[in-house]
């Protein structure tokens, strides 16, 4: 047989292997290599010694075989072959088989899956709240108004309405799962608290340590509140997004007037949910502590606007909410979520998984098949 001939079956038989060897890896992931990303395709071009590895190991090893000249072969011929010397390259092409697999394994290639592909029925939400300093007035659940909550400095003290609105917010999230939440708080101007976000576990960290020292509470700028709400949600791709502003004052700050501000709602899709905390009623509001170091509260009267909160609702196909205690909040918030239009968006999670042990496990086979071939098929004398 011409060195021509044997070359060009030892590379269809290394071929053949090779294929042999792909046949795990393709039917575990299938389709995944069409699309596999690589970690270190610096090591893909190692493959062009491949075929010198293959012709050192068949060709290339009769040339580092010692030779005796002989005067004829016409005895050699005339005598029996072996079927096992029919073999004699079968080592080559396990090894080059098995090495292009090492090859492509040691490049890494990986593959994105996505998470499951369920639809969710959800919305866009921001959570606008006002931190100005009529939130300071108490604001006790219907049924505990006689009972006194402690502080975090131990002493008597009752709930203001920002800490219910803080409760009722953190209550409010915990039962969302595929809605987006985000916040936007303000005083004399406003300020985004958190984007709309999935992390609902960051969301309530950042809720329960909004104070009314955190910006400046002299001034109720709602306009300017909205606003910042609507421009969260403007390049929102949910066919729902809803604004819920919880507000116990009256527009008296800010750069954007109210009525602006619900028109680029409207314009943006933006459906405004107004929640009215307190009707207007004269409240009590901490001054300080007493000689026994009780607090000590007096009446103070803040004016509210319901109209203007109907308006903004009415305009931009929201409703409009009034809650006087705890309950009432709850309720309202709530009532807000049953009213809300259900949008769909795929929440896709996006994680690698390494695909070079499919391909190791096939390249170890080949390399150990070959070491079986020499030891235990084609032995060589001497």
């Amino acid at each position: 047989m011409s060195a021509w001939v044997r070359g060009f079956f030892v590379a269809l038989a290394t071929l053949g292997a090779l294929l042999l060897g792909c046949l795990y890896p393709g039917i575990e992931r299938g389709e995944a290599w069409i699309h596999a990303q690589w970690g270190f395709p610096w090591a893909l071009p190692a493959l062009i010694l491949v075929p010198l590895v293959v012709w050192k190991a068949t060709l290339g090893q009769d040339r580092r075989v010692p030779r005796l000249g002989l005067s004829t072969l016409a005895g050699l011929l005339a005598g029996p072959r072996g079927w096992r010397s029919r073999f004699r390259d079968l080592p080559g092409v396990l090894r080059g088989a098995g090495l292009v697999l090492g090859i492509v394994a040691l490049a890494r290639p990986q593959d994105v899956l996505r998470g499951e592909n369920a639809e969710e029925r959800g919305i866009d939400i921001v959570i606008v709240l006002d931190l100005s300093g009529s939130m300071r007035a108490v604001m006790d659940d219907a049924s505990s108004q006689s009972k006194p909550t402690i502080g975090d400095d131990g002493k008597p003290k009752r709930a203001t309405r920002l800490d219910v609105a803080k409760d009722v917010i953190t209550d409010f999230v915990s039962r969302r799962k595929t809605d987006r939440i985000g916040v936007v708080v303000f005083g004399r101007a406003a300020f985004v608290l958190s984007p709309p976000t999935l992390d609902y576990g960051l969301l309530t960290q950042l809720v329960q340590k909004m104070d009314l020292d955190l910006i400046d509470g002299n001034g109720t700028a709602i306009g300017d509140a909205v606003g910042t709400a609507v421009a969260r949600l403007r390049r929102s791709t949910a066919r729902s997004k809803a604004v819920i502003l919880l507000t116990d004052g009256d527009s008296n700050a800010g750069a954007i007037d109210p009525s602006y501000a619900s028109h680029l709602a409207e314009v943006q899709g933006v459906k405004v949910y107004t929640v009215q905390i307190g009707n207007g009623d004269n409240v009590l509001v901490q001054e300080g502590i007493d000689l026994f170091g009780q607090p000590r509260y007096a009446n103070a009267h803040f004016p509210v606007n319901p109209t203007l909160l109907k308006k903004i609702a009415s305009d931009t196909g929201g409703e409009a909410f009034i809650a006087t205690d705890k309950k009432g909040l709850e309720e309202s918030m709530h009532s807000i979520l049953d009213r809300l239009e259900k949008t769909r968006f795929e929440a896709q999670a996006a994680t690698m998984e390494d695909l070079f042990p499919f391909l190791l496990i096939p390249a170890v086979i080949l390399v150990a098949l070959e070491g079986l071939v020499r030891i235990l098929l084609l032995r060589r004398f001497p």
